[in-house]
């Protein structure tokens, strides 16, 4: 029996990855597709290598009263375009919001699909986290749950390629020519995804997380994420690994690896790589998570957390194989 998938916001790089993955899903079906721009398009003029049906989709305007059924609603918007169409969609449809705008807000459950499978099956809608921050707390995770670590002081340091400020940026600075050769901070003290890790820390922490401290930084390369974390701890490097190894045993998606992780390793899948070193006689951990900014940064995962909230398989449509090279 399949099960009828959407997704608004499908032109885009979040909603053309979710597209992409759909197409390869088992049991979705996707049977409605919108956007504001290219509204009236059939999906083969945005995305040509389409074949079969899917291509013939006519891409809808955006509006969230009048949707066809759905099982499941895949939302691909910017950051303070999904709050209210949301609240207006019908209880019956599942939603993953992929954007920014409803991450621990009351009555969305944070999809952080490996940490907290148990906490995202059977719901019905889901807030799927940042891309900076899916790398970040999947490292984090393991230490903070045993202890490892201090939660106050931590220090994040992320670097993104430049499809993580998505398809329609207008900024000049995201264009080939000013982001080629170039690196570049943002965003200092303020980023939006600042609050959600802090939260998550100190949700596992159990106590406010003071002091964290997120910067990233622009790199010239369209797809990846890599967070190094430092952090006060007595732990050994071993220690570290072996935490992550026990949190993350049977988890599909997770890699723990020794050597210090590349994000060409996750380019076009779901997967997490996370690595740690540490010096005790310095009282200082290091955690690194590299991720597909696109995929476990944003669409992969939401089809995981969709694949959860439906109790099908949670690997449905995404064992394929990251890129090389």
């Amino acid at each position: 029996m399949s099960i009828r998938v959407g997704i608004v916001g499908v032109s885009g790089y979040g909603g053309g990855e979710a597209l992409r993955l759909c197409a390869a899903h088992p049991v979705f079906e996707l049977v409605y597709v919108a956007g504001e721009s290219s509204a009236g398009q059939k999906l083969i003029d945005r995305f040509p290598g389409l074949v079969g049906r899917l291509g013939d989709l006519i891409i809808q305007k955006w509006d969230p009263i009048n949707l066809p059924k759905l099982d499941v609603l895949f939302a691909s918007l910017p950051t303070g375009e999904s709050k209210d169409p949301l609240g207006r969609v019908a209880a019956s449809t599942r939603i993953v919001d992929i954007g920014g705008d409803h991450r621990y807000v009351d009555g969305w459950t944070y999809g952080l699909a490996d940490v907290f499978p148990d906490e995202i099956k059977g719901k019905s809608r889901i807030a799927n986290p940042g891309c900076y921050p899916a790398a970040t707390l999947t490292a984090l995770a393991p230490l903070l749950a045993e202890e490892l670590i201090e939660p106050h002081g931590i220090i994040i340091d992320g670097k993104s390629g430049v499809s993580g400020a998505g398809r329609d940026g207008t900024d000049s600075k995201f264009g080939f020519a000013d982001s080629n050769e170039d690196l570049a901070a943002y965003g200092l003290l303020e980023h939006a995804h600042l609050p959600e890790m802090i939260k998550t820390i100190s949700k596992f922490a159990g106590t406010s997380a003071e002091g964290t401290v997120f910067t990233p930084h622009l790199v010239p390369m369209t797809r990846g994420i890599l967070a190094t974390i430092y952090a006060k701890g007595k732990a050994t490097t071993e220690q570290c690994l072996a935490a992550a190894r026990k949190f993350y045993a049977g988890r599909a998606f997770v890699r723990v690896t020794e050597k210090p992780p590349h994000t060409k390793w996750a380019t076009g899948s779901n997967l997490v790589f996370v690595s740690y070193a540490a010096d005790p006689a310095r009282n200082l951990v290091i955690a690194l998570g590299a991720i597909d900014n696109l995929g476990k940064g944003a669409a992969g995962q939401a089809i995981q957390n969709a694949n959860l909230m439906l109790g099908e398989e949670e690997t449905a449509g995404l064992l394929g194989a990251a890129m090389w090279p």
